[in-house]
C-alpha cells in the first residue's frame, strides 16, 4: 500500500488526497497516452532535505509529453515549484515523487484532443527492491517478454502505455520466485531490466546498454556513469547478451526507485562470487554519499527543500 499523505497537487492547485479524483472516461486509462515521472528527494546528513536532479526529471516528463503530442499548461519552472510546494505541504523529510501527465476526459476514441492534465504526488517509499536486495543483491529473470525495438516504440519518452510489457514482465518474474525481470530487446540482445538500467562488470571494465538500444535514458544511469569516471573506472555503453551476463564478474541496476542494487544470479546462475562485487559496492556507497550523505555534487543536482 501507498503511504499516504494529505495533499496531492493536481492541474495547479492542492487538493487532499481522497479528493483527487478523475472520470472513469479519462482517456489515458483507456488508451495509455501519458507520461510520469520517478523522483526522490532525500533527508541529507547536513539536516536538509534536497530533491536529486529535480529539474532534469521534469525537463524529461516535458519531452515526454511532447513526444506523444500532449500539450501541458505548466512550463519547467512551475512543474519544478509545484514539486516543491507538494513535498513541503505534506511535511515530508524523505520522499517518492510521482509527476504525472495524462489526458482528461471528454471525447473518446482512439484519438481525441482533451486537455492534458498533470498530478503530483508524494510520499514515503523505501527500497524498490529491497533493503535486503540492495544490502546482498537480487535474483533476476531473463523475461520470456521483449522490449519493442527503436521503431516500435518511443524510447526516449517515459510514456504510461509502454509500461504494460514491464508489468507482466515483473509478474513473471515474482511468480516464477525471481525478484525483477531481464529485457531483451527485438534482436536478442540485453536491454533493461522491468524499471531500471543494467550494468555490468567485467575485468575491470564496466558495461551497459548504448541508447541506440530500446532503453530508458536513465537519470540515475546518467548519474552512476558520470560517478564511475570520477573513480577513473572505463565505462562502456554497447550491446551485449545475456549469457555475457552469466559470465560477468559483477551486475547492478539502477533507478531512481531502486538506486543502485547488486544482482547476485540470473536464471539461477550465480553472477560472480554471488555477492555484491567491489564495484557495485564502492558505486552504491558513492551514490548514497551524493544523494543523502556529505559529498557535494554537481549544484545543479540538488533542489533543496528546506
Amino acid at each position: 500500500m501507498v503511504a499516504k499523505s494529505k495533499y496531492i497537487w493536481l492541474d495547479g492547485k492542492l487538493v487532499d488526497w481522497d479528493d483527487a479524483n478523475v472520470h472513469v472516461l479519462t482517456h489515458t486509462l483507456h488508451y495509455g497516452t501519458g507520461a510520469f515521472e520517478g523522483i526522490r528527494c532525500y533527508k541529507r546528513a547536513d539536516g536538509r532535505s534536497a530533491v536529486f536532479r529535480l529539474r532534469e526529471h521534469i525537463e524529461r516528463l516535458l519531452e515526454s509529453c511532447h513526444i506523444v503530442c500532449m500539450e501541458p499548461e505548466f512550463d519547467v519552472d512551475a512543474l519544478v515549484n509545484a514539486c516543491v510546494e507538494t513535498i513541503q505541504a505534506n511535511g515530508l523529510e524523505s520522499c517518492y515523487i510521482r509527476p504525472l501527465a495524462f489526458l482528461g476526459d471528454g471525447a473518446m476514441g482512439v484519438y481525441a484532443s482533451n486537455p492534458t492534465r498533470i498530478a503530483i504526488i508524494t510520499w514515503k517509499w523505501g527500497s524498490y527492491l529491497g533493503d535486503e536486495g540492495l544490502k546482498n543483491g537480487i535474483r533476476a529473470k531473463v523475461s520470456s517478454f521483449s522490449r519493442a525495438g527503436v521503431n516500435g516504440s518511443m524510447v526516449r519518452g517515459k510514456l504510461s502505455g509502454q509500461y504494460i510489457i514491464s508489468t507482466l514482465a515483473k509478474r513473471e518474474a515474482i511468480t516464477n520466485g525471481y525478484h525483477e525481470a531481464i529485457l531483451l530487446d527485438d534482436r536478442g540482445y540485453v536491454a533493461e531490466a522491468s524499471g531500471e538500467n543494467i550494468f555490468m562488470v567485467k575485468r575491470g571494465v564496466v558495461y551497459t546498454s548504448p541508447l541506440s538500444s530500446p532503453i530508458l535514458a536513465g537519470i540515475t544511469r546518467d548519474t552512476i556513469m558520470t560517478l564511475l569516471k570520477e573513480t577513473g573506472l572505463e565505462v562502456v555503453e554497447r550491446t551485449f547478451t545475456r549469457d555475457e551476463l552469466y559470465i560477468a564478474d559483477e551486475i547492478f541496476m539502477t533507478g531512481t526507485a531502486a538506486a543502485v542494487t547488486p544482482v547476485r544470479e540470473i536464471d539461477d546462475r550465480v553472477i560472480g562470487t554471488g555477492k555484491p562485487g567491489p564495484v557495485t559496492a564502492e558505486i552504491q556507497a558513492r551514490y548514497f554519499d551524493v544523494v543523502r550523505g556529505s559529498a557535494e555534487p554537481d549544484p545543479s543536482w540538488l533542489t533543496y527543500v528546506n
